[in-house]
């Protein structure tokens, strides 16, 4: 996007006033949307990103601005008056640029771009058909189709030679929404399965038309649910996407955005016991194909499967460049940011709650008065505390060791502190889950997972007073 000899100018104007690292980002990502309301077309649209961020280091003052006008007289002037920050001397001197090998570990058959937007229409009718069929109680159904290809190039400097990376990342995701009314009540049922791959992934691998449905069912299910019960009682907690809780309430916190300025309830934890011994979790930014999964992060850094947690001891947090000096810790690459626009911090990658030994129909059985939640919607976290409350949209009774009801207005209430150390059961079947992680540099695809688990004890808000 830029030539070598540009980048050298800027990176020597950034480092003029004593800073010791400076890095440009450049960007140029086009998306693609396309949605149906109701198995008619609503909207199709396209979004281009494109520019650059100059970020620049000094001992622990940082300094970041952007630019969408990517000639050689604005990147030097908003370098030249970033650099005005600081007040120093120059101590680098940037003499050439070394051009790094990126390992591709994301293949892309079929780019979704190259796929023609009526077979794309085709997909998303064959996606509400499913859904359509469940019941004539479903009043809206919505599908869309979204992907991105982004071309990135990364040039940094904390000493005379610079290093230099290019690389492509391309994401999708279908998404399904089906809204059920019996005249009285309104419910919902929800499904965003996404991955970095091609069309064949979606087409071929991914059983779109049966989640299509089970998304119909879900939204029919709920229309007979009952209230949930209030109380302090074992739930279980299912695998794939109800590893949001542990993204949440615990992921957060173990980012050194928070444990580096002691902002985090797990700031001083590496070493410390934090989680059930029976407890082990990752970040794993290598997976191939992941939503969550990049072949660089953000600063140039290559990603890695990160421990956090090993048999209930915290061994690790998500390092970036800049918190990484203050912990005295390599970046680990996680450092992640929604665009040239966003200054680039620790964020998670695909994180979950690694694999244990207990099957998970063994799980319910042996939960005699509990609940069952399968998913959850929206919630909230404090991270300084990481006390949270989440909104289950999908939730049953648990009696007798057997999945009973469904129930409505399941919240879990708690900390990521007391959920840890409360988990008291682990099973085989780990799974991932989709979503979009909002943080200070902005909007991002993570992974959340984890296989059935069970909470030995916690607070559950709802209306439909005591279980029993």
């Amino acid at each position: 996007m830029i030539s070598r000899s540009l980048a050298l100018k800027v990176l020597n104007e950034s480092l003029a006033t004593g800073g010791d690292y400076a890095e440009i980002y450049l960007e140029d990502t086009l998306s693609n949307s396309l949605s149906l309301e109701n198995g008619h077309v609503e909207a199709m649209g396209k979004h281009e990103v494109y520019g650059a961020g100059i970020r620049i280091l000094q001992g622990f003052r940082s300094v970041y601005g952007y630019t969408s006008n990517l000639g050689a007289k604005s990147l030097l002037s908003l370098a030249h008056n970033l650099a005005a920050s600081f007040s120093g001397g120059r101590t680098i001197t940037v003499t050439s640029i070394k051009k790094q090998h990126v390992k591709t570990i994301n293949k892309i058959g079929e780019h979704l771009a190259d796929v023609p937007a009526e077979k794309k229409v085709e997909y998303l009718k064959e996606c509400y058909a499913s859904t359509a069929a469940v019941d004539n109680r479903l009043v809206r159904i919505q599908n869309a189709l979204i992907d991105s290809s982004s071309n990135i190039e990364i040039f940094r400097a904390e000493g005379s030679v610079a290093d230099e990376f290019h690389d492509t990342e391309e994401r999708g995701r279908v998404v399904m929404i089906a809204i059920a009314s019996d005249g009285q009540k309104i419910e919902t049922g929800f499904s965003g399965p996404g991955r970095v791959a091609g069309w064949d992934w979606f087409t071929k691998t991914l059983d779109y038309k049966g989640i299509a449905k089970r998304v119909g069912e879900k939204a029919i299910m709920m229309l007979g649910a009952k209230e949930c019960p209030s109380g302090v009682y074992p739930v279980v907690i299912g695998n794939g996407w109800g590893g949001v809780v542990f993204h949440e309430s615990c992921g957060h916190s173990l980012e050194a955005s928070a444990t580096a300025k002691h902002l985090s309830v797990f700031s001083d934890s590496i070493g410390k016991q934090i989680a059930s011994p029976i407890v082990s979790a990752f970040d794993d930014g290598t997976m191939p194909n992941e939503w969550g999964s990049s072949n660089l992060d953000s600063e140039g850094n290559v990603p890695q499967k990160n421990q956090l947690i090993k048999d209930g001891i915290c061994v690790g947090f998500l390092v970036d460049k800049f918190n990484g000096r203050r912990l005295k810790m390599d970046p680990n690459g996680c450092s992640r940011r929604q665009s040239y626009k966003y200054e680039p911090t620790s964020r998670m990658n695909n994180t979950y709650i690694a694999k244990g030994k207990d099957k998970p129909e063994d799980i319910i059985k042996d939960t005699k008065l509990g609940l069952y939640v399968v998913s959850f919607g929206g919630g909230s976290v404090e991270p300084t505390t990481g006390e949270f409350n989440f909104s289950a949209d999908e939730a049953y009774v648990i009696r007798d060791g057997k999945v009973a009801e469904p129930v409505k207005g399941c919240t879990l209430i708690g900390s990521g502190k007391d959920v840890l150390m409360h988990i008291d059961r682990v099973g085989d079947d780990v799974a991932l889950g989709q979503g979009m992680c909002g943080a200070a540099s902005g909007l991002i695809p993570v992974n959340v997972g984890q296989p059935t688990i069970r909470i030995s004890e916690i607070t559950v808000g709802g209306r439909g007073g005591k279980l029993e």
